[in-house]
């Protein structure tokens, strides 16, 4: 972190988030602080009041539902200090999110919406340890304006996300709690590619999501992921599009489909992060909580470097 900052220019500054009054006032003067350490399980929620307490926004880049919802319920404290809340301003979940927010403008009257991407970039360290804890907590989808836990691989339908028509199942995305505010959609399933072992594989840790919940367990994975899990290099991302879908449906069977190909994951984050920095540091809006579509526009994601324009069909 010192050699990066010394590279950059900047100050670096180093301490722990188990007391946020001291990380409170490790922060104070930043006008914002964009929190890029993950498991966001763990470091969202200090951080979150840290910045409440310090009057600084905050931005992550989790896709962690229980993120989002935390940031929601601090969304009358975030009000009053004038502050902006908003997690998920990286591939979690700026491209989805953009998504649904477009198909509700193309179907104001949507009862249902599903969302999903194909990646080739697969995950980072922090992504698949965030992932060993979604396992033990099963999946999530919303229903009926409620997010409610289903089995794993819940749902699995045939979908064209942009490269050809492939096997997909549910899984417990961030959309499932961000969409939500975004559109006010009561129904949400997100979706990703697999292959038949893939999702066969997802239905089986279904029977011992209760071991997988276990404390030790959890260290034993995550220590496993930490010496075998490593993201792409450069050369690799640049050949990885991400192909991103949507798909909303009215009481009417109506259907409205947008589709959307963007840069990998990893590249998106960081072009999506300093996007939603600069338009944050720029307009200055109302504190409070918002989503990457509420707070800088549904046409985020297609101003990116290597998005392609945004799709929407009528079926």
């Amino acid at each position: 972190m010192r050699a990066l900052a010394s590279e950059l220019g900047l100050e670096a500054r180093s301490f722990g988030l188990d007391q946020p009054e001291e990380t409170a006032g490790h922060i104070q003067g930043c006008g914002l602080v964009l929190n890029c350490a993950g498991p966001f399980s763990a470091t969202a929620e200090p951080m979150m009041k840290a910045c409440l307490a310090a009057r600084a926004h905050y931005l992550d880049i989790t896709g962690e539902i229980a993120v989002f919802e935390l940031a929601q319920s601090l969304d009358d404290k975030a009000r009053s200090a004038g502050v902006v809340l908003c997690p998920g301003v990286g591939f979690d979940v700026i491209p989805t999110d953009c998504v649904a927010a477009s198909l509700k403008a193309a179907l104001p009257d949507a009862t249902h919406l599903a969302l999903g991407f194909d990646s080739r970039s697969g995950f980072s360290p922090g992504t698949a340890k965030t992932s060993v804890e979604g396992l033990a907590q099963g999946g999530k989808v919303r229903r009926d304006g409620k997010i409610v836990t289903v089995p794993l691989a819940y749902r699995v339908r045939r979908i064209d996300f942009g490269d050809g028509e492939k096997d997909a199942m549910t899984i417990p995305w961030g959309d499932v709690s961000t969409a939500y505010h975004s559109t006010g959609i009561a129904n949400i399933e997100v979706f990703i590619p697999g292959s038949p072992r893939m999702i066969s594989g997802a239905k089986k840790a279904n029977y011992v999501r209760p071991v997988l919940g276990v404390k030790w367990v959890q260290r034993l994975i995550k220590a496993r992921i930490a010496k075998t899990v490593k993201g792409p290099d450069e050369q690799a991302r640049a050949s990885m599009p991400t192909f991103v879908w949507g798909e909303a449906r009215n009481a009417r069977g109506e259907t409205r489909t947008a589709r959307i190909r963007t840069a990998n994951g990893y590249s998106l984050t960081i072009t999506g992060s300093l996007a939603v920095i600069e338009h944050l540091l720029a307009a200055r809006p109302a504190g409070g909580v918002y989503t990457p579509s509420k707070l800088v526009g549904p046409d985020l994601v297609s101003r990116l470097p290597e998005s392609g324009p945004l799709s929407l069909t009528e079926a």
